[in-house]
């Protein structure tokens, strides 16, 4: 069944900016380069910006006729000063948007980028380098003595560094949204189709629209979540001035993505993380919420899998599971002028009725539906009131909240104090994770696209048939969503999103019909790879909220963790505490510059002039906010009418609105996702394919030893994996290590111990964080016996690789094949005395085998293609010619052979 509507791709993916004195001229097309869009920046205005977009699509040649147009009138007579016309200043892949400080207006173009992950044919990229141009002209340029250090401070957000962008995917909205409004009713994308029409003031916006019934494809063009937009406020300046295709949104976080192979079947792993705009900053300078609801280190994470052996969002299978992490939502702070490594918890204003907390929680019932699950993981005993304090205001908040909300859908709360159970030696912290996950996993459902396999009707499963979410005819919906946090959200966090990130792939992949049963488990190469996906996660969002990387990582809490990992993680906590002490606040001032929380305006105190910038994040502050929200009915009155399901995927007026649908041909460029993946239309390379360079189970974690299950649901030991097996020579000389030196090392530190070393368990006791000492000393190779040694035991027998030992004798039976085979491929080549000898003295029973083919020359070296008769080439050229709406006239034979079908079938 065709699909109803598909994804507008964007028709300005390569751009060239060319320069005058008088303007910048963009050029910008699509990526076969059919399509051209013409922006035109006056640089003759010292502090103004202004753009004209004529919004007309040119063709290649019209271009060309155009700038050559603009570099003939722009030259000036022959050997007079200044003679220029027209010249091509930088090419391009998008516009990050136009900034402005105390002078003129900057724009921010991206010059180079990388392939990062796939989703059903929509290329997702991470961008490499930015150029920042100054757009005014140097005769008209009025200079201010501070610009050049607004300049520094905004470039210290490296553009970089993990922000990511897509010509034809939303990043800002989760998968379940996205083919949520694919399959809106057709009734509904005819009648906004119309609306759009007519409300529309760009005569060349329907330019090309198949109006004629059935042949047309809806595009549909979604309006960006900008809460999880990092360059809104930069685009925000010519939103309403350009044609959308200009404009490219840009998240920040994580993306990552990894290749499953399940007996040859291709299934893809994905990774997105998207970091908050609001309320964004680091570390100890933001925490909490703000007065909107917006709380600090606010990550969505959403795991996508995806067959990818099918490519469309219509007929492919597709999964995915969202879940949040972020500040505890109330006014609270800590003060890092003492040079504390642990500063004290401060809550700033009382809120006896959860105002701020109510606003949050407003925020996630409307992108989630319900019910919203807390997984708190803060301490809840200690010897002095530290992490307590949040955990009993959180409690006091949501049991306010929740009295007030109709019981189906209350706010879930789960306390679990995480470092409590590190430190027991006879609890397990992943079995107990693994049992929240179960609960949570089975509250909320995830999302996949397709009905239940038969399978699973005839093998029906406990745990399946307990599974809540919403299941609908083409297959289920997430309602509400696991909301994980501790102090920093970064270390423990990370592990319990991972467990229940594991329990949710199991079930993804129960639905898709690639396990028997919804349970995975650990030294897998499934888990082993969704684990070292996590591990680059909470890297990643750890560095840009704390300054490091993960002190505590799933290994920690397995309690398998090599002994060198201990040196890593004091090194790590050291790096932490001095991001914190001495880089922070100059990424906090670039955040808020790079955001636009701070305006620099003329005649008022600098950035770097600010005590603080309380005051900028929260507006109460500086204005009188409008009516305030009533205590009792905290939510939004179309929100909890529509619960469980998500306010933003239900389809009423006021969604519809944030849509843009256009009605396309079938195989219009724009919604064509077959050529936008395969570009037919250029020559590509194997060496640049980016799903030859992606992490593979089947490469990177499945051990290549002889005769093993490639199964990568097969349960492995530690020292099997196919990493450990084709590791570089130093990470085999300290496996080695660890084992020599496992009998006279001291004994392991404490779970007391290690969690010591992790700033993230803050409130940990003087006399607690005494014993991070107990750890096992290094051990140094010194003579060259011990190396012989290190490749004696890492280098395997040839009989276990390869099944059999090549220094052995062959038989006299394997030696009549292998001249066989050999005799094989000498037929293969052509026939001349020398061969036909060779032939006649071979044994007996070695089969003769004669060339057959229609190349005269043709063997492995060089091929010599046949000659064409002239009939089979008119005969061609006529299919050609057809294929293009040319056709030949009929010649007798063919009007003959039509007047005769047409006796026999109707006269």
């Amino acid at each position: 069944m065709p699909a109803a509507a598909a994804p507008i791709i964007s028709s300005v993916q390569k751009l060239v900016l060319y320069e005058t004195r008088a303007r910048y001229f963009l050029v910008g097309s699509n990526h076969a380069e059919t399509k051209y869009r013409v922006l035109k920046i006056d640089r003759t205005e010292p502090k103004d910006l202004v753009i004209i977009d004529d919004r007309h699509v040119y063709t290649q040649q019209e271009v060309r006729e155009l700038l050559g147009r603009l570099d003939l009138g722009n030259r000036t007579k022959m050997g007079q000063k200044g003679s220029s016309g027209l010249f091509r200043a930088v090419s391009a892949f998008g516009v990050v948007g136009f900034v402005r400080f105390l002078e003129g207006y900057y724009i921010v173009l991206i010059t180079k980028r990388r392939k990062m992950a796939d989703i059903g044919g929509h290329a997702i990229y991470k961008i490499e380098d930015t150029n920042m141009i100054y757009i005014p002209n140097d005769s008209v340029r009025i200079t201010h003595p501070d610009e050049a250090r607004y300049l520094r401070i905004f470039q210290n957000v490296d553009l970089s560094s993990n922000f990511y962008f897509s010509y034809s995917y939303d990043l800002s909205h989760s998968l379940q949204y996205n083919l949520t409004v694919l399959r809106m009713p057709l009734e509904m994308l005819k009648s906004e189709t119309t609306q759009t029409r007519q409300e529309s003031f760009d005569i060349f916006e329907d330019e090309g629209l198949i109006t004629q019934g059935g042949s047309g494809v809806f595009g549909i063009c979604s309006e960006p979540y900008m809460k999880y937009v990092w360059n809104g406020e930069l685009l925000d300046i010519i939103k309403n001035t350009v044609h959308h295709d200009w404009l490219l949104y840009v998240i920040h976080g994580f993306c990552g993505q990894s290749k499953l192979l399940i007996y040859g079947r291709p299934v893809y792993v994905t990774l997105i993380a998207r970091r908050s705009s609001k309320f964004a900053g680091t570390r100890f300078l933001k925490r909490g919420a703000n007065c909107e609801g917006d709380v600090a280190n606010e990550v969505e994470t959403e795991q996508i899998l995806c067959d990818a052996s099918v490519m469309s969002f219509t007929a492919g299978s597709y999964s995915s599971y969202v879940q949040v992490r972020g500040s505890v939502p109330l006014y609270w702070s800590q003060d890092i002028s003492t040079m504390m490594p642990k500063p004290p918890i401060t809550l700033d204003q009382a809120d006896p009725f959860a105002h701020v907390a109510a606003l949050h929680f407003d925020q996630m019932l409307q992108r989630f539906g319900s019910p919203i699950i807390i997984l708190n993981l803060v301490k809840e005993r200690e010897k002095r009131k530290h992490e307590r304090i949040l955990s009993e205001e959180l409690v006091a908040a949501v049991t306010y909240l929740n009295q007030f909300l109709p019981p189906e859908h209350t706010i879930i709360y789960i306390p679990w104090d995480m470092a409590k159970y590190t430190k027991s030696k006879l609890c397990n912290v992943l079995d107990r994770l693994n049992v929240i996950a179960e609960s949570v996993v089975k509250k909320t459902g995830f999302f996949v696209n397709r009905p239940d396999s038969y399978c699973s009707i005839l093998r029906p499963d406990e745990k399946w048939n307990e599974l809540g979410g919403c299941v609908i005819s083409t297959g289920r919906l997430q309602t509400g969503v696991l909301r994980t946090n501790c102090v920093d959200c970064l270390d423990r966090t990370n592990t319990a999103q991972f467990m229940v990130g594991k329990c949710a792939l199991a079930y993804q992949l129960y639905s898709l019909g690639l396990i028997d049963k919804p349970n995975l488990q650990f030294d897998t190469d499934a888990v082993r790879l969704f684990e070292e996906l996590y591990e680059d996660h909470g890297d990643t969002l750890s560095l840009q909220y704390g300054g490091s990387q993960l002190v505590h990582r799933v290994k920690t809490y397995r309690k398998i963790a090599p002994w060198t990992q201990h040196s890593k993680d004091i090194m790590q906590t050291l790096s932490r505490y001095y991001s914190n002490a001495f880089s922070d606040a100059d990424r906090q001032d670039s955040i808020n510059l790079f955001l636009g929380v701070f305006h620099p305006t003329e005649g008022k105190p600098h950035l770097w002039e600010l005590p603080t910038d309380f005051y900028l994040h929260h507006k109460n502050t500086m204005r009188l906010l409008p009516t305030r929200r009533s205590y009792t009915y905290w939510w939004t009155p179309e929100v909890i009418k529509h619960l469980p399901l998500p306010y933003d995927e239900v389809i009423c007026a006021a969604n519809l609105k944030k849509l843009i649908v256009k009605k396309f041909h079938k195989y219009e460029e724009e919604i064509d996702i077959h050529n936008e993946f395969f570009r037919p239309y250029e020559l590509s390379s194997f060496d640049d394919t980016f799903c030859l360079a992606m992490t593979s189970s089947a490469r990177d974690f499945m051990p290549k030893t002889f005769g093993i299950d490639p199964s990568p649901f097969t349960v492995r030991k530690p020292d099997e994996t196919g990493k450990s097996v084709l590791g570089n020579k130093s990470n085999r000389e300290e496996a080695v290590l660890q084992r020599k030196t496992a009998a006279s090392a001291p004994p392991p530190p404490s779970e007391e111990a290690v969690s010591s070393s992790s700033e993230d368990d803050s409130g940990t006791d003087r006399e607690e964080e005494g014993s991070v000492s107990q750890r096992s000393t290094p051990v140094k190779m010194t003579d060259t016996g011990d190396s012989a040694k290190v490749t004696e035991n890492v280098v395997q027998p040839m009989k276990e690789v390869y099944g059999i030992n090549l220094s052995d004798g062959l038989s006299e039976e394997d030696l009549s094949i292998y001249l066989r085979f050999v005799q094989l491929g000498q037929s293969q080549h052509k026939q001349d005395k020398s061969s036909q000898q060779f032939c006649s003295r071979c044994p007996d029973g070695v089969i003769k085998l004669t060339p057959i083919s229609a190349f005269s020359q043709d063997n492995i070296y060089e091929v010599q293609p046949p000659q064409v008769d002239r009939k089979s080439t008119e005969i061609f050229q006529a299919h050609i010619q057809a294929s293009q709406g040319i056709m030949q006239p009929l010649g007798k034979e063919d009007t003959s052979m039509y007047r005769e079908y047409i006796r026999n079938r109707y006269l």
